[in-house]
């Protein structure tokens, strides 16, 4: 249930799809009575999309995640394990096509094969089932086990959990999977801006993790978007974590609101 009303309400939540809907309804309201109150839901609608799209807004919004967390330091020596997030597969697209379909944040799974050519000891997770709310039976994990293969990981390296739906199932289930021992030391691999939510499911979980961020969206916070789709998508990414870290707070699934490197 909670999986469900998460997805419905991510969607909705999104900036994006927000003012799409005020713009609609304005649209309607204008076609009423009440047409002066829909010129203005029409008009803050548009004004809107023009300042999200347009200014820094989602790099001011999106750099305090991806800045959460420095870079991993390999003078530390080598890592037991290396956790890798789904998230930049498509599944049921890679189905259809019969092929590894990415959509984004393809860098979990590049580095994921760098890091195992730097460490050929380590074991290698790869986390990810459907995250759609109407799956076809295809799970991301298989097809990244292809994608990785096909990137010079041998394939008796890879460990596939496929039944997560999300990203506290990810850690819930790959802690159970593993099992991992006091003292051993494992990477998390995941985008950047998605890695203070990774991190505070992993600890709760009792998986304790190293966070290697990847996928960095942001350069310089305050340049300025010469394509609108640009900045709606870094908002939409950067609101979708905020709400997320908020909800699995609220929830008790992680210890703290905006988990750091020392929280």
């Amino acid at each position: 249930m909670f999986f469900v009303a998460s997805k419905t309400f991510g969607l909705l939540a999104l900036p994006t799809n927000f003012m799409i809907v005020l713009g609609l309804i304005g649209a309607i309201l204008a076609a009423t009575r009440f047409v002066r109150l829909g010129r203005s839901l029409m008009m803050v609608a548009i004004v809107l999309l023009a300042v999200v799209g347009f200014t820094p807004f989602g790099n001011l919004v999106l750099a305090p995640l991806e800045d959460r967390f420095p870079a991993w330091d390999a003078s530390k020596g080598a890592p037991d394990g290396i956790v890798v997030l789904g998230g930049p597969i498509d599944p049921d697209l890679s189905l259809v096509h019969g092929m590894p379909v990415t959509l984004g944040g393809a860098d979990r799974l590049i580095q994921a094969a760098a890091l195992a050519r730097r460490y050929p000891n380590a074991r290698i997770l790869f986390t990810g089932g459907s995250a759609n709310l109407i799956s076809t039976g295809a799970k991301e994990a298989d097809q990244a086990a292809e994608l990785l293969v096909s990137l010079g990981v041998p394939k008796e390296r890879l460990i596939l959990e496929r039944q997560s739906r999300n990203t506290y199932e990810n850690a819930v289930f790959s802690r159970a999977m593993v099992m991992p021992k006091p003292g051993e030391r494992w990477l998390l691999v995941t985008s950047a801006y998605h890695m203070p939510r990774s991190v505070g499911l992993f600890r709760k979980a009792g998986f304790p993790i190293e966070p290697y961020p990847v996928d960095w969206r942001v350069t310089s916070v305050f340049d300025f978007e010469m394509f609108s789709v640009q900045g709606l998508r870094r908002t939409d990414i950067a609101v979708r974590e905020w709400v997320g870290l908020l909800a699995y707070w609220l929830r008790g699934r992680t210890a703290h609101l905006f988990p750091g490197p020392g929280s």
